[in-house]
């Protein structure tokens, strides 16, 4: 099976209490992510500080020598809270994710009324390890009429 990408940090941030009080005091923060065949998916959680927002995760799979910044996308109904908007993304991968020795790291930016916001997980940025899938383990052949009781007249 192929590898996997695999969190280095709780993969649902947005399940964790206090998660909306940081999102009003930072303005941005990421929700949740998910390793999928076709890349690295998730959600962010801004502060709706202005109708015109930009949201993108800025990310590299070599320790930053080079990076790339995809872009998220608003997911309408906004929450429930009405003071925060989710902004979806996907990390298109591909090849670079199938190695078991990737590590992907990547931060959220958030730009809104000629200013911007960084969620990079208090300085350490969201850090994946490609791991291994291990596949289901092989035990000794099994005999179909093991279980079976065996009569003899």
């Amino acid at each position: 099976p192929p590898p996997l990408l695999e969190p280095l940090f709780p993969p649902q941030p947005g399940a964790s209490p206090g998660f909306a009080e940081r999102v009003r005091q930072h303005k941005v923060r990421l929700e949740w992510v998910r390793a999928e065949p076709a890349g690295l998916r998730g959600a962010v959680r801004v502060l709706n500080l202005a109708y015109e927002k930009v949201v993108s995760v800025r990310y590299t799979l070599n320790a930053w020598a080079s990076c790339a910044e995809a872009a998220a996308t608003y997911q309408p109904p906004g929450p429930a809270d009405g003071i925060t908007d989710r902004f979806a993304f996907l990390l298109p991968l591909g090849a670079a994710a199938a190695a078991a020795d990737t590590a992907l790291e990547f931060a959220v930016r958030y730009r809104v009324a000629g200013a911007e916001y960084w969620d990079n997980n208090e300085g350490k940025n969201y850090r994946l390890r490609g791991r291994q899938r291990v596949p289901p383990a092989a035990g000794p052949p099994q005999d179909p009429d093991s279980s079976a009781w065996i009569h003899f007249i």
